[in-house]
């Protein structure tokens, strides 16, 4: 063990603590902050909005981007442009950080939990096809419940650790299901999947900028769809509803003040810049950790087929739930900071009463996978 927490602080050139992920700012962003402090335009409205709208809907190939606070507000917001009402149920993973399922819940609907593969650590298409001809069937083109008697409306994979899932199998699967797929990618900005970047496969995706994200603004989110009104009405509806006018205070339906700040917009234009820097970086250091734990019994989790992952978090596979304790245990002693994968959402107290398939490959990874110092070099 000291050999790992010796190789890490060797990796980092520091013997001081090492975070899991911390940001970097090393482009334009104090001046394009000044910018826009001088402007007075730092709320909702403003230049660098709408040129991190059209950057980012570049970079991963959509029509369209729609920036809002945070990548739980995405997420929300891109459910109730796939129609989810109260009642209704989304399929989804119990390997994901809580927000996939705090954003089905604002919806008022309820999660159901398919298991997810070891080598993605998301959500599985065999799981999803087994759940679905098992319990489900189509009547009146929508996919119900047999159980339940609920409609299955939705379903929401995540790209863990920016690792891409077998996102074409499952968009497959949900098409002949008439289930709209929604994709989770918060994590995975600069992944892609058959050379196609993840939250494009499905009819809309959102991604997050949190502070420990690959680029952050202290916070942020973006929706992407190539649907025009769906990007009309993602605008609209984060934007309180207003009608647009002159002067005048119209709100045409309740709705959600989720729009980005242009001052948070500064900070992702400036970090977009250096984007392409970031993610070469994390794949430098995938090779350095390969090289490393390719001598060791600890597993370093890499792409897998088919995939370029952005790397955002690195992963390693213990041997077992004691052997990552100890992991956890002594690494944070010594100035390492890792952390376990998240608890599996359907252990939690507020879902621990969801419909469910069989989990074992998600508890297989939940008691071994331990995240490791991955920050840009």
């Amino acid at each position: 063990m000291q050999k790992i927490i010796d190789f890490i602080k060797q990796t980092f050139n520091t013997n001081e603590f090492i975070p899991l992920h911390e940001p970097r700012f090393i482009g334009n962003e104090k001046k394009y902050l000044n910018d826009c402090i001088d402007s007075t335009f730092v709320s909702s409205v403003g230049k660098y909005v709408d040129m991190f709208e059209k950057e980012f809907a570049s970079y991963v190939g959509s029509k369209y981007a729609i920036a809002t606070v945070n990548g739980t507000a995405a997420l929300h917001i891109s459910l109730i442009l796939a129609d989810v009402k109260r009642g209704d149920e989304i399929i989804t993973q119990p390997l994901t950080f809580i927000a996939t399922c705090n954003a089905i819940s604002y919806c008022g609907a309820k999660p159901i939990f398919v298991d997810v593969d070891l080598d993605t650590l998301g959500l599985s298409p065999e799981s999803l096809k087994n759940f679905l001809e098992k319990n489900c069937e189509i009547v009146d083109n929508k996919c119900i419940n047999k159980t339940t008697k609920k409609t299955v409306k939705a379903c929401v994979p995540m790209h863990a650790f920016g690792h891409p899932c077998k996102i074409d199998e499952i968009k497959e699967i949900c098409d002949i299901w008439n289930i709209i797929l929604v994709e989770d990618s918060a994590e995975s900005l600069g992944s892609t999947y058959k050379n196609k970047h993840t939250g494009t496969f499905g009819q809309i995706g959102a991604f997050s900028f949190n502070g420990n994200k690959i680029i952050t603004s202290g916070g942020g989110g973006v929706i992407v769809t190539n649907d025009e009104y769906l990007a009309k009405r993602a605008k609209h509806i984060t934007t309180t509803a207003k009608v647009p006018h002159t002067f005048e205070y119209v709100h045409d339906e309740i709705a959600y003040n989720y729009r980005l700040p242009n001052i948070n917009a500064a900070l992702l234009v400036a970090q977009m810049e250096n984007l392409d820097k970031f993610l070469k970086s994390k794949r430098e250091l995938t090779e350095i950790y390969k090289d490393f734990f390719s001598k060791s019994k600890v597993k370093l989790v890499l792409e897998p087929e088919n995939s370029k992952s952005n790397y955002w978090l690195q992963a390693v596979l213990l041997d077992n739930n004691k052997q990552r304790d100890e992991f956890l245990e002594i690494t944070n002693k010594n100035g390492v900071m890792t952390r376990p994968i998240w608890k599996l959402m359907n252990e939690l107290e507020m879902f621990k009463d969801c419909q469910k398939t069989d989990l074992k490959n998600a508890k297989y990874l939940e008691e071994r996978i331990v995240n490791i110092p991955s920050s840009v070099r």
